[in-house]
């Protein structure tokens, strides 16, 4: 007789007041983690963004401290290209009020548009995301989750979004970020800098040119793997391995929407490259394709694209030269 898995909280209705002067308009999504809701802010009149930790994983002292130090964090950073936060609150639950943004993610965009955008839109993307990071740098930060859905675009104006795994330079386990967004060194694990958010804004500005990330998905080489995972667990091999299996998957792509990200209950612990949690990063048995076999771009452009997906992270362009090599395929402004 199979046991009943218990079914996940409800989200809080529209009507909710998460917090005193906040009502609930809708719930947005829910992470593996997280509930985001949109909200209206009764001191300000405006609507605004909430995000708190679910109800079923508010026990976890990591997560409700995770979340209350992105809050913190976004609530001192001033940048134009960086998301805003207006409020934290630690009762009678742990929350973060962040700005509305208009426009859409990065991510949508690719997929929406039949024409993949031009090559001066591109440059202008990535100066835009280098100044960012060349903040959060500044402020002692690696941001290490850049990527499309990452990243909210209104008339051509870009910011950043997300500082919920951002951590100094330093020492890091194994697949912190996203599966399909890692530097090498990400998910081999060890010590990080800001090479990894240099490709972080390379492989972004990939996907945005050629609208796909540069490694694929889901391939052959993961699908075996993952059978013979399967296949181990259902011998009562490797029992551990077995028993993180579900972690071991690192996001489904697509088709489920789900990406593997450090904090979520399907991908805590997994990100070993050839894993003992099985998971598998092509990034680390190949280099990437030169932005060149995908699509014809200004030598400017693909130039830097291609140096901000080297292999070494001491080989990757620094922020600001990486910014001044994509500013010069900018048209020079008017007189």
């Amino acid at each position: 007789m199979r046991a009943c898995t218990p079914r996940p909280p409800a989200a809080l209705a529209p009507g909710a007041e998460p917090a005193p002067g906040y009502e609930v308009l809708a719930h947005l999504t829910r992470t593996g983690w997280l509930d985001v809701y949109d909200a209206w802010s009764v001191e300000r009149a405006c609507r605004c963004v909430i995000k708190t930790v679910r109800p079923d994983r508010r026990d976890e002292k990591r997560l409700r401290e995770r979340l209350l130090r992105e809050g913190g964090w976004l609530r001192e950073f001033t940048h134009p290209h960086l998301t805003r936060a207006y409020e934290t609150f630690e009762s009678p639950e742990p929350l973060v009020v962040l700005e509305t943004l208009t426009g859409e993610t990065l991510s949508h965009l690719v997929h929406r548009l039949r024409r993949r955008p031009g090559a001066a839109d591109v440059a202008l993307l990535g100066v835009q995301l280098c100044s960012a990071i060349h903040y959060l740098h500044g402020r002692g930060l690696l941001h290490l989750d850049v990527k499309p859905s990452n990243v909210v675009v209104d008339c051509g104006h870009a910011k950043v979004l997300d500082l919920s795994v951002a951590r100094p330079p330093g020492p890091a386990p194994a697949g912190v970020g996203t599966r399909g967004y890692l530097a090498p060194e990400q998910a081999r694990g060890g010590p990080l800098t800001a090479a990894a958010d240099v490709w972080g804004i390379g492989v972004t500005l990939f996907e945005v040119a050629c609208g796909d990330v540069p490694f694929p998905r889901d391939d052959d080489h993961a699908r075996a793997a993952r059978a013979a995972r399967a296949a181990n667990g259902a011998n009562g091999e490797n029992g551990a391995n077995g028993a993180n299996g579900e972690n071991g998957e690192n996001g489904d792509g697509p088709s489920t929407g789900h990406e593997r990200r450090e904090g979520c209950e399907r991908c805590d612990g997994a990100g070993e490259g050839t894993g003992s949690t099985g998971g598998w990063y092509p990034q680390l048995n190949r280099s990437a394709p030169p932005i060149g076999s995908r699509r014809r771009l200004p030598s400017a452009v693909a130039d830097a694209v291609d140096a901000c997906l080297r292999a070494d992270p001491s080989s990757r362009p620094a922020v600001d030269d990486l910014a001044a090599a994509l500013r010069s395929a900018l048209p020079a402004p008017p007189r």
